[in-house]
């Protein structure tokens, strides 16, 4: 087993990562930005940006820092731990099928953008549910020079502030990515997802025979790459959330009496908050041990350890979500517990791209045979 590596750079990235988040990111704050349009602030957008961090991934040639997706896991889970609503994870997403996919001039053109600030997001999920990314009803024909798209796409991440979105769709009989730009989409195309994390800004993408220039079509199709990079930092932010839900927990039966005593004090509720905290630790290590090998490569061991990940932290988080709600008895059911802003956090988050038993039942071939 591989051993699990710190590099310096995420340690510093980490730092900075928790007082930005612990500075922008206050749970009052997050339910003030439930109301509005954007999650996140031009300015505090532009701080990530001066932070260099869009640009992590981007390859140096390209205006970026040139450095692996595991140094964006410690922002992403400081992230998590503070319900930080930002494009950043679905940017960060969008980077990595452009540099794995991308031809030389479509890299030139999209990611020096990118690591200069413009948002991105993917396309990549349906109505019917199927997690298997290479199986969409979405298509797209050649014609000439130009590419008739038509799809309808749901759990479309910050769409509004994307500069491109990657979308996938079947061409030839193949699953392809397509990188539409902004400007391209039709008015009405994006609708405003109700969904049950409100943090999010989630919407579907709509387009029929949608008109592109065909040198759109990403030449690439490694959708094994792009799942693995989404997984990591689903797990990463969940990681990150059950320290936040933790720390409200905690908060809680520490000051709260009854009979005269903490209600921290007695074992129905010691033994389940003990249980996070040993659940949060196995989750943490899943997640940079799948970051380890993701920076060296072993390409071999990633598909186990971002399933493990996946898996391990889905479970949990709606776990620790669920008691930190009940924990709270009458107070935890209303709107105003920051408990439930959690669970709706961990609910989101443990079913997008797979969950628990979807990535055990393809992690047993792995494992055992």
């Amino acid at each position: 087993m591989a051993t699990i590596e710190f590099s310096e750079e995420q340690t510093m990235l980490m730092e900075t990562a928790v007082d930005f988040c612990r500075k922008h990111s206050p749970l009052d704050r997050v339910r003030a930005q439930i109301e509005q349009s954007d999650g996140i602030s031009a300015e505090v957008w532009q701080e990530m940006v001066d932070l260099g961090w869009l640009g992590i991934t981007v390859p140096e040639p390209y205006g970026g820092l040139g450095l692996s997706l595991a140094d964006t896991v410690p922002i992403a889970e400081s992230m998590g731990r503070h319900l930080m609503g930002s494009p950043f994870v679905a940017t960060t997403l969008a980077t990595q099928a452009l540099v794995q996919n991308a031809s030389e001039t479509q890299k030139e053109h999209w990611l020096p953008q990118i690591a200069e600030g413009s948002a991105a997001s993917l396309a990549l999920t349906e109505e019917d549910g199927n997690w298997n990314l290479t199986e969409v009803g979405s298509h797209a024909q050649v014609q000439g020079d130009k590419l008739l798209l038509t799809a309808k796409k749901c759990f479309v991440l910050d769409a509004p502030q994307a500069a491109v979105i990657v979308v996938s769709a079947q061409v030839d009989g193949a699953a392809r990515l397509i990188a539409v730009t902004a400007d391209q989409l039709p008015e009405g195309a994006l609708v405003r997802e109700t969904v049950i994390d409100e943090t999010r800004r989630s919407y579907t993408l709509e387009v029929d025979a949608l008109a592109l220039p065909a040198d759109q079509l990403l030449p690439g199709a490694d959708f094994a790459s792009v799942e693995h990079a989404a997984l990591l930092l689903l797990s990463a932010e969940m990681s990150g959330g059950l320290a936040g839900v933790l720390h409200v927990i905690i908060d809680y039966l520490t000051t709260r009496k009854q009979f005269d005593q903490y209600i921290g004090s007695y074992q129905s509720l010691k033994h389940p908050t003990v249980q996070i905290l040993l659940s949060m630790e196995a989750c943490r290590s899943h997640v940079y041990r799948a970051a380890t090998l993701i920076a060296q490569s072993d390409n071999d061991a990633i598909e186990e350890a971002v399933r493990m990940a996946k898996a391990q932290g889905s479970e949990a988080f709606a776990f620790a979500g669920d008691r930190a709600v009940q924990f709270h008895g009458g107070f935890g059911f209303t709107y105003e517990c920051d408990a439930q802003l959690f669970l709706r956090r961990a609910l989101w988050c443990q079913y997008q791209f797979g969950d628990a038993a979807y990535h055990r039942n393809l992690l047993a071939p792995l494992l055992l045979d």
